[in-house]
């Protein structure tokens, strides 16, 4: 592979364990109502409850399923996040920091559990974001920002925008947004003014914890050939343990 080209996936936590839960389930639903069957008597409140146990495993395992196998990709000059409805990515020179999120009301700090990026230029970013993955993002990363919010509000009120994102964004290049794009535009801001980040990774779309994660890519952000040069090597090494042991 050229070096040019060199990229590294990272798997996704929420895709862990699908087939595992599933499986465990279906089995377990599967040897409740054989006895069931057999025997005369009819069934417990404890089988019920069990049954009922089993098939939200067996649903669990199936949501989590659908989720991408890989949430990010990190080659030499950017990340791609992907999502079940989409992806985005952000060259390495548009990344002005990553941290964790800390939501304040001047006395209490809180950390956010997820992953904060600060982008150089936030039209690079908008331009290319989908319309229906901005939908997606904003709804369900919408309780780590009322975290915040809360937290904030703790000491006063709230602008209203701040519950509701207006469809309508101005970019401070003068470029003007609508529609869903303008309303994660707005959500953007907002999240900036509370903790210093424009964009979120929350923590179950990583491949470790938070704090592992925004290490990960601050390295990656100052040598980024060798950071995946890095992942590519312990990959390769676990991948031929994993072969060794079986």
């Amino acid at each position: 592979m050229a070096e040019s080209t060199k990229h590294v996936f990272l798997r996704a936590s929420a895709n862990r364990f699908s087939i595992e839960l599933m499986l465990v389930g279906g089995v377990a639903i599967a040897i409740v109502m054989l006895f069931v069957t057999l025997r005369s008597t009819p069934i417990s409140v404890i089988e019920i409850i069990f049954v009922a146990t089993a098939i939200m495993a067996v649903v669990l395992g199936f949501l989590k399923s659908r989720e991408p196998f890989y949430s990010f990709q990190l080659n030499y000059k950017r990340i791609t996040y992907y999502h079940k409805v989409g992806e985005w990515s952000i060259e390495i020179s548009n990344i002005s920091s990553v941290g964790i999120p800390i939501a304040s009301d001047g006395f209490e700090q809180v950390e956010l559990n997820a992953v904060g990026i600060k982008l150089k230029d936030e039209t690079r970013f908008l331009n290319d974001l989908h319309p229906r993955l901005a939908c997606k993002l904003l709804i369900e990363q919408r309780h780590i920002f009322l975290q915040a919010v809360k937290m904030h509000c703790k000491s006063g009120s709230c602008p209203s925008e701040w519950l509701v994102e207006p469809s309508e964004f101005q970019a401070g290049s003068g470029q003007i947004y609508t529609g869903l794009i303008a309303m994660f535009a707005n959500r953007m801001q907002h999240l900036h003014t509370l903790t210093g980040y424009h964009l979120l990774l929350p923590a179950n779309v990583l491949d470790r914890d938070i704090w592992d994660f925004s290490n990960l890519m601050n390295h990656w952000k100052l040598n980024p050939e060798m950071v995946v040069q890095e992942l590519l090597d312990k990959q390769a090494t676990v991948a031929r343990s994993n072969r060794n042991d079986s």
